[in-house]
Order: C-alpha cells, then structure tokens, then sequence
C-alpha cells in the first residue's frame, strides 16, 4: 500500500537479471510477456537482457485498464462493454492516456452516442472515468493488498491470442519507433497480437492534447530508463 508501480522498478529489475539471462542462454524460441510492474519498463529491460527480436517481447501494457474502461463506459451508456472500442494507452500507471479522440460505440463516436443516452457533461464525465481507470489498481491494493484476478483475466486474453493465432487488436507495451515523436521506450499502443507475437502496431487518431500527454507519458518513462544500467 503506498506503493506506486515505479516504486518497483529496481527490485523486480534486480530479479530480472538473474531470470533473463538464463532463458537467453537456452535458445528460448518461445515469447516472453511480461507482467510484473512497472511493466513498460520491465518490458524494455527483459528485451535488452534477452537479446530476443522485438515482436517476441512484449508486456500485458494497458490491457486490464481498457478493459476497465470499456466495463465503466458500458456501465454509464447502459451498453454491452463488448459494443464499446476506447483505449487506454501510454504508461500502465499515473501518466496513462485515455484515448477519447479514438473512442466509439459501434462505430457511433462516443460524444454523439453520450447524447443518444442523454449525457451531457461529456469533459467531465470522461476526466471522471479516466480517474477511476488510474486509480482502480491503488484502490484493489487498499482494500485486499494486492491485484490479482482482473491482471489474470487480461494475462488470459494476450495468450490466448498468442496461443489460437487470433490476430488480436490488444493495447500492449512494446517498443516505440517514431509514433507521434516517440522513440527507445516501451508503452501501449494498440496492436496485432498472434502467434509470432506483436505483428504489427496499430495507428490511431490522436488529439493534439493527447499525443502532448503520451510524448510526456514516454518521457517519464524514460528519466527511469535513464537510472538503469543497461
């Protein structure tokens, strides 16, 4: 409790040194999904211990949280979640984005569906569910000490995708190359997940106020990098 996912980083990258390297030396052809937090950086650190190619390593990133997202929104417009397509993206923690610019309701963009249903206070009632997103995990850790079965839910879905070769739109942390100025770091962006890993990222329509937040999202992410020796 107290206790933010940064907090992490150089007890679970300790770790990941003595696990990493052994799977390296064993000429591992498998995937490695990482879990543990702070998981974007955790993410970046196994891919650089492992020397594996890029799509091969990859973290469960903002999965659990745009699922969150897409059961709050479901909840509030009284729609099945499975109808909603919103992301979260960036950090899985503090500085992740709700990707509003991209969201809709079966193709319905989510302003004009929030109408429909007669809700009018669209600014606030998006930065409302956006914080309830961010701090759901801090608010699970006070009552019970720990995550554990909405992260298994989420860890189920990636391998699944992974193991039937789904080709699975799925928002999880892997290396950036240039995407709205990003470069070097490990954060959620949609993207094919299959068998073969991460396939392909999947470019979406950013505000200009968001792709502000994800390039700070990235920086934030870096200054750690920074405190690693890698």
């Amino acid at each position: 409790p107290g206790e933010t996912r940064l907090d992490l980083v150089k007890k679970n990258v300790a770790i990941f040194r003595t696990i990493i390297g052994e799977i390296a030396k064993r000429n591992c052809q498998g995937i490695l999904l990482i879990v543990a937090n702070p998981v974007d950086i955790l993410t970046y650190v196994a891919l650089k211990l492992s020397g594996f190619p890029e799509n091969r390593v990859f973290g469960s990133g903002t999965t659990l949280d745009t699922a969150r997202l897409k059961y709050l929104l479901g909840e509030r417009l009284s729609v099945d979640a499975r109808s909603v397509h919103a992301w979260i993206i960036g950090e899985h923690g503090d500085s992740q984005i709700a990707a509003w610019s991209s969201a809709n309701v079966s193709g319905v963009p989510l302003s004009d569906f929030c109408s429909m249903r007669g809700f009018t206070e669209h600014d606030q009632n998006m930065e409302d569910i956006a914080e309830d997103v961010k701090n759901s995990a801090y608010k699970i850790i006070e009552k019970k000490k720990a995550t554990y079965y909405g992260v298994a839910v989420a860890v189920r879905r990636i391998c699944e995708a992974i193991i039937r070769d789904e080709k699975s739109v799925l928002p999880v942390s892997s290396i950036q190359h240039g995407a709205f100025g990003i470069d070097g770091v490990a954060l959620s962006m949609p993207a094919i997940v299959g068998k073969n890993g991460v396939e392909k990222q999947i470019p979406i329509k950013l505000s200009e106020k968001e792709q502000i937040e994800l390039r700070k999202s990235a920086d934030a992410l870096k200054e750690v990098l920074k405190s690693l020796d890698l």
